[in-house]
């Protein structure tokens, strides 16, 4: 049997701090933020403090994402672990937010959106490592590479 590789076509890492209030109960979305504070309503928020919102991202894996036809693998890197699922791209994608990044289970796309029909949401993330990212000193990242 064959096995089929796919070329990576763009990398980037955010990085982000932990938040005593990370909940990661939300069932349809998983979302970083640039901002520091995070409330009981951010129950999709995985992280605080990130390095860059969507809007400054490179310019190659904007582009890369870009695509209907785009696979991206998204990894959730906590102090506890590796947490990786699959999403796509679109080419309705406009990375206008400069605080956000949220990968929706859905196809909805917005000025916050980096992916859609993602395999995962913040509910199904393991929870030792959603405990790992509740302590402020917690560094993390989310790692994106779309694939070819």
């Amino acid at each position: 049997m064959k096995k089929l590789i796919q070329e990576v076509r763009a990398v980037e890492e955010v990085a982000f701090s932990g938040h005593p209030m990370v909940r990661a109960t939300h069932d349809r979305t998983i979302e970083i933020t640039t901002e520091a504070h995070l409330t009981p309503r951010g129950d999709c928020i995985v992280g605080v403090g990130a390095a860059r919102g969507l809007s400054q991202l490179s310019p190659s894996t904007k582009l890369a994402l870009m695509s209907d036809d785009a696979n991206v693998k998204l990894t959730l890197v906590t102090p506890a672990g590796e947490f990786s699922f699959m999403a796509k791209g679109s080419s309705s994608l406009t990375f206008e937010n400069p605080r956000d990044l949220v990968i929706r289970k859905s196809s909805y796309v917005c000025g916050r959106t980096l992916a859609v029909q993602a395999g995962s949401s913040a509910s199904e993330i393991p929870r030792d490592l959603v405990e790992s990212l509740k302590s402020p000193k917690a560094a993390g990242a989310l790692r994106i590479e779309v694939l070819a």
